[in-house]
């Protein structure tokens, strides 16, 4: 297979996947169902809507000032209004091309801020592994805090708690066996594998070097409870979702998150992902679809206006450069 099949595959593939699912959610809910789930979306409060938004606004703000502190020991200091331009314009390229927007990203930093492509990309590869660190720690805070209400739910569905420690002891040994067979092989799949592991304990590290340490974990801290707080308050549009807590809100938003990166931006996926997280607390599957759709309406149409908007003032602010 040719790279330029791959390259097109890799496009094609979620686009077709996401329109699959959008098909398969329509056609699965009869009639009335989907007039209910499109009464709520149309009657959902805008005022809890727009909080949403403005949450992720600001997160997206605040991933503007902590871009600065890892490009800061590299020696150069971005402008943060062009952080911003430069992010929302990545996430906008993501819901066309996955993942295209972080090597949109580093392009544009280096067109405007004339930091080399290399340098930049490798600031972009280092947020991904810390929020990819960030999902595993609420991952293992809902897993605590839920750990009943998720046993009681795989007991149901014929998953016994026996199974249960089954089957995360076979994921261990897995893991060592896997970590085993990494370390003596020399086979290239091992080599690039050892490398990615090698960049990712690299990329970690590195923040410890920086001078502004302990403003890059807040804004990190910051950014991601961001991202709980706008899922969460999105429970105020559906009446079924606003008994349920936050750490209940858990499993759904990590639900969401995988179905964001599956397809493109989540199309078709996140809705059903967030809803049968939901029936795990008893959300009937209307409200959970209707939870899930507008969650991912209001935030795509955010990246979509503000991703836009971005791409017209970027040029615009800096004219000069």
């Amino acid at each position: 297979m040719s790279s330029r099949l791959k390259r097109l595959l890799k496009i094609i593939v979620p686009v077709l996947l996401g329109v699959f699912l959008v098909w398969y959610s329509y056609y699965n809910t009869s009639p009335e169902d989907r007039k209910e789930i499109f009464r709520y979306i149309r009657e959902a409060d805008l005022f809890w809507v727009a909080i949403s938004v403005a949450i992720g606004i600001l997160s997206h703000i605040s991933r503007a000032i902590r871009w600065n502190y890892l490009l800061e020991p590299l020696g150069y200091r971005a402008k943060i209004w062009n952080n911003i331009f430069f992010i929302l314009i990545a996430y906008f390229a993501n819901l066309g091309i996955p993942r295209s927007g972080e090597v949109l990203r580093a392009t544009a930093l280096a067109t405007y801020e004339k930091v080399p492509f290399q340098k930049g990309f490798g600031t972009i590869v280092t947020e991904r592994v810390i929020d990819l660190l960030m999902l595993l720690l609420i991952i293992f805070i809902a897993l605590l805090s839920q750990t009943n209400i998720i046993l009681t739910y795989l007991k149901a569905n014929g998953i016994g708690l026996t199974a249960t420690l089954i089957l995360v002891a076979a994921g261990v040994l897995f893991l060592f066996v896997f970590l085993a067979f990494l370390r003596r092989s020399s086979s290239p799949l091992a080599i690039k594998l050892k490398d990615l592991v090698r960049g990712l304990l690299d990329g970690v590290l590195s923040i410890f070097k920086m001078k502004n340490k302990w403003l890059f974990i807040f804004h990190t801290l910051f950014i991601w409870g961001a991202y709980v707080a706008m899922f969460w308050v999105i429970k105020f549009t559906v009446i079924e979702t606003i008994p349920l807590n936050l750490s209940e809100f858990l499993v759904a938003f990590i639900a969401g998150a995988f179905a964001m990166s599956t397809t493109n931006g989540g199309i078709g996926l996140y809705p059903i992902a967030v809803s049968k997280a939901l029936s795990i607390y008893g959300v009937s599957a209307v409200s959970g679809d209707a939870f899930g759709w507008i969650m991912w309406i209001a935030q795509t149409l955010m990246v979509v206006v503000f991703g836009a908007i971005s791409f017209l003032l970027l040029p615009l602010l800096n004219r000069n450069r």
